[in-house]
């Protein structure tokens, strides 16, 4: 293991695609609703219930989150691979590509089939560096029938599955 006194901007690049992170689209409401795919998800909090998610101030998403009251957490399926390309795809309408999705509570966009779903009231935006810090308590949720099934990850700039031990 190389240890080095000064972390750069390529350097922590590298050893951030070392982590392996579970593959979510957040969406908010809007004119028009935003969208986009995150590894930045995590639970914070169990009392009371709290999320967070990162996002950098010059994402196209951006302005709807600033201003959403609500937002919504898609964790993906390892089929899913096309949803997490299609909401990181710039200057497209991501859900006129995607188009399986309908309104939800505060007009937040809700995907369809995805592996759970969380509705989450946001509570507090902190700023970080380039990026905002969101929290959010959730409100709602669902998930995936079938337990069998697995998540979409992201590790090593590539996405990938969990292959589960027999």
């Amino acid at each position: 293991m190389t240890v080095t006194s000064l972390v750069d901007t390529d350097l922590f690049k590298q050893l951030l695609r070392r982590h392996a992170a579970a593959v979510v689209v957040i969406t908010a409401p809007g004119q028009p609703p935003a969208g986009f795919t995150a590894t930045s998800f995590t639970s914070v909090s169990l009392d009371p219930p709290l999320v967070s998610f990162c996002l950098a101030h010059t994402a196209s998403a951006w302005p709807a989150v600033a201003d959403a009251e609500v937002v919504a957490v898609h964790v993906l399926t390892q089929e899913q691979e096309h949803i997490a390309r299609t909401f990181s795809t710039r200057g497209i309408d991501r859900f006129a590509a995607h188009g399986a999705w309908s309104p939800g509570p505060g007009g937040v966009p809700l995907l369809d089939g995805v592996l759970a779903r969380i509705v989450c009231r946001v509570v507090r935006r902190v700023e970080a560096g380039d990026h905002s810090i969101v929290l959010a308590s959730p409100e709602a949720g669902e998930h995936h029938a079938d337990l069998s099934a697995t998540p979409l990850v992201y590790h090593d700039g590539h996405y990938t599955n969990l292959h589960r031990a027999a």
